[in-house]
């Protein structure tokens, strides 16, 4: 991390005070981006504050620099490092990664046995996540704890996962599993080998997964193309 003046620590109830500002910038920073995120209320990330799920970061002077919480399903048996967010002025520095490190060893303390999983738009954060260990999986990999789903309403992209049936959506599923997982370094080597390929795929996905919700498919005469067979693309990506 370049920055040595900053701090990462877990979170501590003296820390609520940035919950708002906290949740602002998760939600500015995904319109900027023109991606979905589910929201969270700032009472919603003091909570997990107080509970001491959350890690945070800040400079030495107490400017704050950058958040992330633990989400637990399933009865602990899937754990999500949730709402990953770092203040504008302290990006491309290193902090993301730190904190992204810091919030896996918590949960691996809290819930030895879970598996943590994530789901994500970003190819910035596959990049972390492979080189803690996480590898790309199926959403049927994924908890099916119903609460967890109904956090993605308030995402932009919900309309699509439903027409999808839960399988495939914008994001990309990503899973540690403590009894049956890589060595970091087979998921990083893995992610640098195939990088380009997820690169493509996530285009992909914003393509089709978007166009039906933007346009219909017409045929020579105009007419909705309801029956046009699928593609090999289609059938393999479920889309």
């Amino acid at each position: 991390m370049d920055n040595q003046n900053i701090v990462i620590r877990v979170a501590t109830p003296d820390d609520v005070h940035f919950a708002t500002a906290i949740t602002e910038e998760i939600a500015e920073s995904a319109k900027a981006r023109g991606t979905g995120i589910a929201k969270r209320t700032p009472e919603y990330v003091a909570g997990k504050i107080t509970e001491g799920k959350a890690v945070i970061a800040i400079t030495t002077d107490g400017t704050w620099v950058g958040f992330c919480y633990i989400e637990t399903w399933s009865h602990g048996e899937y754990v999500a490092n949730s709402g990953l967010i770092v203040s504008p002025p302290f990006r491309k520095s290193g902090v993301a990664k730190a904190i992204k490190k810091k919030i896996f060893e918590l949960s691996k303390e809290k819930y030895p046995n879970a598996k943590l999983f994530g789901l994500t738009t970003g190819l910035a954060v596959m990049k972390i996540n492979s080189e803690l260990g996480y590898e790309p999986v199926t959403y049927s990999e994924l908890t099916q704890d119903e609460a967890f789903w109904a956090g993605c309403k308030s995402c932009v992209n919900y309309e699509i996962l439903m027409s999808k049936e839960r399988k495939i959506c914008m994001c990309t599923a990503m899973l540690y599993d403590p009894k049956d997982h890589y060595k970091p370094e087979e998921t990083k080597e893995f992610f640098e080998e195939n990088k380009s390929g997820f690169e493509r795929l996530l285009r992909f996905k914003q393509w089709k997964l978007l166009k039906p919700f933007l346009k219909k498919d017409k045929d020579a005469n105009g007419n909705n193309n309801a029956s046009k067979p699928k593609s090999f693309l289609q059938f393999f990506f479920n889309i």
